[in-house]
């Protein structure tokens, strides 16, 4: 009976392999100053960005530059590609997975060119958001160097 209000920990995974990062250190003034959620940032390694929980994926930009998923308890999380990306037009960018499908936390969603994003736009560092429309109390950051899959936020 005690732990009906008890809230469960959901745990976000890092979408890449790189080093986390509070949300505050990156170099744009909508995320660094929470405007659109809380999280970390990642600065990526590899190719492939992959959902960082289980859920829908609710919003993939027509650019691929950033993608959204939504899980069956309350919790949004969105991945935006490096900085200024949406310039880019798409290009850099595969989208690997449609809207609306269901994904597992670590399933590809988007293969990005660092090389050419860290070349055509501001910077290659990746938001990872809470949105701001999610149940959520306090979030737990992980700021460490982390591989695909690693835990990266615990959000109660």
């Amino acid at each position: 009976m005690f732990g009906l209000f008890k809230r469960k920990i959901r745990e976000v995974v890092s979408p890449i392999d790189g080093q986390v990062v509070d949300i505050i250190e990156v170099p744009d003034e909508v995320f660094a100053n929470k405007m659109v959620g809380d999280g970390v940032a990642v600065r990526p390694v590899g190719d492939t960005f992959c959902a960082p929980i289980d859920g829908v994926v609710s919003k993939i930009f027509s650019t691929n530059h950033a993608f959204s998923i939504k899980s069956d308890k309350d919790l949004e999380v969105m991945v935006h590609i490096g900085l200024e990306t949406v310039a880019l037009e798409g290009q850099g960018f595969e989208r690997l997975i449609e809207e609306g499908a269901w994904v597992s936390a670590g399933d590809p969603i988007i293969k990005a060119d660092l090389n050419y994003i860290a070349e055509h736009a501001k910077d290659t560092i990746t938001p990872v958001i809470v949105s701001d429309e999610s149940d959520v109390q306090s979030i737990e950051k992980k700021l460490r160097i982390v591989k695909c899959g690693d835990v990266i936020m615990e959000v109660k």
